[in-house]
């Protein structure tokens, strides 16, 4: 059973920026995409970009050129830059794990003045 660990959530103005970590208790980098899911108040879950195994990132449409995923596979970590946040982008963020269907547990975003 692999462990996902967000981190670094929190409240920023809008314009602000984040960097969230997901930290994975096994080295699964390099053998799975990793996703990374959000989760609006009152909202259904929505995948927001990936990253896979090769290193390659796609993202969804409405956020390209805000986020970036990147990784630090020797630390197991897993990383979702926000640049330019917006009050829709409050929501608890979670990372994913293809390969086995992890999730961990979330890590909450308000953007907020």
């Amino acid at each position: 059973q692999v462990q996902l660990v967000e981190s670094g959530g929190g409240l920023v103005q809008p314009g602000g920026s984040l960097k969230l970590s997901c930290v994975a208790s096994e080295d699964i980098f390099s053998v799975t995409t990793m996703d990374w899911f959000r989760q609006a108040p009152g909202k259904q879950r929505e995948w927001v970009g990936m990253i896979t195994s090769a290193g390659t990132a796609t993202y969804l449409d409405s956020v390209k050129g805000r986020f970036t995923i990147s990784r630090d596979s020797a630390n197991s970590v897993l990383y979702l830059e926000i640049n330019n946040l917006k009050p829709e982008d409050t929501a608890v963020y979670y990372c994913h794990s293809f390969l086995g269907d992890y999730w961990g547990r979330g890590t909450q975003v308000t953007v907020s003045s």
